[in-house]
């Protein structure tokens, strides 16, 4: 078993400092150090957070002029990794999330090394009481957040990718700034063969909030979920899956400036380029049903 090298990544918008030293303290408790620590500010400009903080492994903070959204900033930090070519795994955390436990990192690279066909591992998200959502357990209906296993998906939150996989796959798609970011990664990730991991032994502590508290989320989630299928599903399933998203969303959204926000979107997302279209093959839509979540839910 090779033991695969480790980097932590962690995106900022600056608007977080006692989170973000919380967070890098908590990577800094590990019982094993990463070989790297890569800090974007996403249009912010970073402290030196390596001598206040006394991080391990090699520290680099990078300032983006500008806020290139999650996705993009994340872009970012694997760019750098790539050019430095020293680390096998990229640990992405949340900004406002806290691993409670000293043995996270070690746990990841345990599974990495056991696995050399997984590609992504999922956390699980609980808040400081020890309550899951339900929205951050990546399988459908109500499930208990402590199975673990081969999925379909996986939290942005706190999550592991191998970077041979991405070499494979390409990044996050940057264009999408906020919002099924993870999905249209999975989905690559799956048609090219590589398992993703639901693994709730590894915990990232954070806050429990709704993806709604952000401004442009109607607007964001509808334009980017009709990307994603245009971009990822084929031709057939398109329909069925924004049908089906259709309906959900009206018996969810209680918001009337909600809905118009995001029937908006999805105008936009009809509207504008998707981007590349790199449907999956249909045997891949029969191992995500098999998974438990074919691609129209």
């Amino acid at each position: 078993m090779v033991e695969p090298r480790i980097a932590v990544a962690v995106v900022t918008m600056g608007n977080r400092p006692a989170e973000v030293d919380a967070l890098l303290e908590s990577v800094a408790k590990q019982d094993i150090e990463p070989a790297r620590i890569v800090i974007v500010g996403n249009g912010c400009r970073l402290p030196e957070f390596a001598e206040r903080l006394s991080l391990p492994g090699q520290v680099t903070t990078i300032d983006v002029e500008e806020n290139l959204g999650c996705p993009g900033g994340r872009n970012v930090a694997l760019a750098r990794l790539r050019a430095y070519g020293d680390v096998d795994i990229v640990v992405d955390l949340d900004d406002d999330g806290l691993l409670v436990d000293a043995d996270v990192l070690r746990r990841v690279r345990e599974l990495y090394a056991a696995d050399l066909r997984l590609g992504i591992v999922g956390f699980r998200i609980a808040d400081e009481h020890g309550e899951t959502q339900q929205r951050h357990v990546p399988r459908v209906g109500k499930s208990d957040p402590m199975r673990g296993g081969d999925v379909t998906g996986f939290l942005g939150g706190g999550h592991a990718l191998r970077m041979e996989m991405l070499a494979e796959t390409g990044d996050w798609p940057a264009e999408f700034f906020f919002a099924h970011e993870e999905t249209d990664l999975a989905w690559r990730a799956a048609d090219a063969g590589w398992k993703i991991r639901y693994a709730p032994e590894l915990l990232l502590q954070h806050p429990k909030t709704s993806p709604a508290r952000h401004a442009i989320y109607y607007r964001v989630n509808a334009r980017n979920r009709v990307w994603l299928v245009r971009r990822r599903l084929p031709l057939l399933l398109i329909p069925v899956h924004l049908g089906v998203w259709t309906l959900l969303t009206l018996a969810r959204t209680r918001s009337a400036a909600g809905l118009r926000a995001w029937f908006g979107g999805f105008a936009e997302g009809l509207r504008e380029s998707a981007g590349e279209r790199r449907p999956m093959r249909w045997r891949t839509v029969w191992r995500l049903t098999r998974l438990g979540r074919p691609p129209v839910i």
